[in-house]
């Protein structure tokens, strides 16, 4: 009985030979298979030629996807590259901002040195026509924003090399001076109004410069300049005869008619100087020149 169960007991192991016969006649039936002849039948390739077939072809297939793989790479490169000298071109955005930058950048340390190097070898006064140039450079090239950055990248560069006291005296006697005529010079301002709000923003920085030298020395240099001025004009008076006290708004009157002179005609004189200068290098089209300058120049 035992036996018997034995027999008829099913073996997992016949399966898997029978399943194993099958593919490798399926795999026979693919590596050799048979073609149709003219009259009906076929005919087998023998099992070597059959096998270099399909190598052949497995091959081939191979050579066509790898060839098709450095095509696509090579036109993604190429994409890329001709984005890349797109964005990096003369013209392009990142190009000119980069450029932009470097330039404010070196306008401002040219013009922090050369004001500290005057204040430290005592010949500010020979060069102090200089000292707004490279603002109104900037601003004239890129821009009102540009020669903004200019002019606080200079103020803050003074302030670490000379702290804060002679930063103060060039953003208020020369930066905003700078800044305020390469505005006016962008905008196309005519000369009379660019000479008349310069030379304002001119005296406001020179009285704000007397008002901080004030506190910081515990003195009143204003009352003193007004006594002096008061002085003055009592003694012309009288030398010409007239016996007459000025009141104080007479004299503060006087004061400020003759800061607005100084102020005017230094800033006329810049207004001269850096047209030469700008035609020199030309950027004549950019400026708004009164006729009988462009005549002259």
């Amino acid at each position: 009985m035992n036996l018997l169960k034995l027999n008829f007991h099913h073996h997992p192991h016949h399966h898997h030979r029978h399943h194993y016969h099958h593919r490798q006649i399926k795999l026979r039936t693919q590596l050799h298979p048979s073609f149709p002849t003219s009259d009906g039948q076929s005919f087998k390739l023998s099992p070597s030629i059959a096998t270099r077939l399909y190598s052949l072809t497995k091959c081939a297939k191979n050579s066509k996807i790898n060839a098709a793989i450095p095509i696509s790479i090579e036109k993604n490169e190429e994409e890329e590259i001709e984005e890349i000298e797109e964005y990096l071109a003369e013209d392009g955005e990142v190009y000119q901002k980069t450029l932009r930058l470097v330039e404010c950048a070196m306008f401002a340390a040219v013009s922090g040195l050369a004001f500290l190097l005057s204040n430290s070898l005592a010949i500010e006064k020979y060069f102090a026509c200089f000292f707004a140039l490279p603002i109104v450079m900037s601003t004239m090239r890129w821009g009102i924003a540009a020669g903004r950055k200019t002019m606080v990248a200079t103020t803050v560069l003074l302030i670490v090399l000379s702290g804060p006291v002679k930063a103060l005296t060039y953003l208020l006697l020369h930066g905003l001076l700078g800044f305020a005529m390469g505005s006016f010079w962008r905008s196309k301002t005519s000369w009379g109004a660019s000479v008349f709000m310069c030379s304002i923003v001119r005296a406001m920085g020179a009285l704000a410069n007397v008002v901080i030298a004030s506190y910081l020395i515990g003195e009143n240099i204003l009352a003193l300049i007004t006594i002096n001025v008061h002085a003055l004009v009592t003694f012309i008076l009288s030398s010409m005869g007239i016996i007459v006290v000025p009141s104080m708004n007479f004299i503060y009157f006087i004061f400020g008619f003759l800061l607005l002179l100084n102020c005017g005609c230094f800033v006329f004189l810049l207004h001269l100087l850096y047209a030469v200068f700008f035609t020199r290098l030309g950027m004549k089209s950019s400026l708004r020149l009164p006729k009988w300058l462009e005549a002259a120049i």
